[in-house]
């Protein structure tokens, strides 16, 4: 096409004596096609890319942080119709947001647009935000990858270890339905214990009918969807195994969503005497009026105004967690594998512990202001980990999680939300108000 403007144009600017007579006639009309021929073109050649950025997407909408995101990062999408993923590659392959209402529709995922915008590696975390990312457990205790060895547990000593902050990972495969990462990792811990592992991440769609199959629930069509899973591995490349008395490592997936006045976070628990069902004292215990629980599940107040966060030690977790935002009628449901055999979890909390394998498997976390009364945020967070992993060289551990986000009509979420989560939008709306 170039050439042939190009051509066109020298013979427009050519002298009327040079130009035969057919030329000097029609170059009016010649010119009008041609202008009309390149603007076509230009319109119909654009890129998908282009045609975002031409789009006037609001803040809070899909459009609008894709343009954000592709102006400093080269994020990779998976879609299936109007339900769109977002991935960075440059940000250990999470998911940044995701929508099940193409360009146009609510952004699922919190991302801190300030601090992409500022391009500028920080100090001890590079909190870019995003629905679903990939770390690495324990970030406290003796065992923890967060500190040096004899350093305090403060913030100002507080380290997120670049593989999992500011260093890409591979891409070793990619389509529209799915993409899959890999890192060489070597970390050192508080006690001096090298590990040398690799990471496998892969990040696929999920279909409605394959949905509906693994949530055993039926889905109404007019109710939009986003849905993906992913397999996340490590695999002990080292030579040394992985011990109590070395320290061992977990795959610990954090979500950062948006909140509102209206989210409640809900956690189902298992019914029992299996002792204490919340671990609520992470921050210092939390207010009535934000934490609850009934015989079915706990709920936790999600309006980004108060920090708090909970936790669900083994013998009550269940493989899932979810919330409702009763503003934007969005439902959200986590699942993810749960080794029912498995009792010894890291355990992250900031000091030197007495029992460093008695973590959490679920967590659950609402931002609020901090002392001095700034804040990262808002947003909250929906976090689940696996086991610890006492690996041998050669062995692995696996951590699979499905983040499924559901919009739309309330009677119809209410089903679904009765199905998985074993309570309904009415009693999750009802709890704090």
């Amino acid at each position: 096409m170039y050439p042939l403007c190009i051509s066109f144009l020298m013979f427009v600017t050519m002298e009327d004596r040079q130009k035969p007579k057919w030329g000097r006639i029609f170059i009016p009309v010649i010119l009008l096609l041609f202008i009309s021929s390149c603007r076509y073109h230009s319109k119909n050649g654009l890129s998908e890319k282009t045609k975002s950025m031409e789009l006037t997407c609001k803040k809070g909408e899909y459009g609008y942080d894709l343009k954000l995101l592709q102006t400093y990062l080269k994020p990779l999408e998976l879609k299936n119709g109007e339900s769109r993923v977002l991935i960075a590659p440059e940000y250990q392959g999470r998911v940044l947001t995701s929508t099940s209402s193409g360009l146009k529709g609510f952004s699922y995922g919190w991302i801190n647009h300030g601090l992409i915008e500022k391009n500028k590696v920080q100090k001890h975390i590079n909190a870019y935000g995003g629905e679903e990312r990939l770390w690495f457990g324990p970030e406290g205790g003796q065992f923890s990858i967060f500190f040096r060895k004899g350093e305090p547990f403060d913030f100002e000593h507080w380290q997120t270890p670049a593989c999992i902050d500011t260093e890409p990972f591979n891409i070793v495969g990619n389509d529209s339905n799915s993409v899959t990462f890999t890192k060489n990792v070597k970390l050192n811990n508080y006690s001096g214990t090298e590990f040398q592992f690799d990471v496998f991440r892969k990040v696929s769609l999920i279909s409605r009918d394959k949905a509906e199959k693994l949530l055993q629930a039926v889905l109404p069509s007019d109710v939009k969807m986003v849905a993906y899973q992913s397999e996340n591995r490590i695999e002990n490349t080292g030579t040394n195994e992985w011990t109590k008395t070395t320290g061992a490592l977990s795959v610990w997936m954090l979500g950062m969503l948006n909140p509102s006045l209206g989210v409640t976070i809900v956690v189902p628990y298992k019914k029992g005497d299996y002792g204490k069902i919340v671990n609520s004292s992470y921050f210092g215990e939390i207010p009535e009026d934000r934490l609850k629980t009934d015989d079915r599940a706990i709920y936790l107040k999600a309006d980004g105004k108060y920090r708090s966060k909970i936790g669900i030690p083994p013998l009550r977790v269940l493989p899932r967690l979810g919330s409702y935002d009763a503003i934007n009628k969005i439902l959200t449901i986590l699942e993810c594998t749960v080794d029912t055999a498995a009792t010894e979890y890291v355990n992250s909390a900031w000091k030197l512990q007495e029992k460093p394998f008695a973590g959490d498997v679920i967590n659950a976390y609402n931002d609020g202001p901090l002392a001095d009364g700034s804040q990262m945020g808002p947003f909250y967070e929906l976090e689940t980990s696996s086991k610890a992993g006492f690996l041998k060289p050669g062995e692995k551990l696996e951590h699979i999680q499905q983040t499924y986000h559901f919009q739309g009509n309330e009677e119809e979420l209410n089903r679904i939300a009765e199905k998985v989560l074993g309570v309904s939008v009415e009693k999750i709306k009802s709890v704090f108000n």
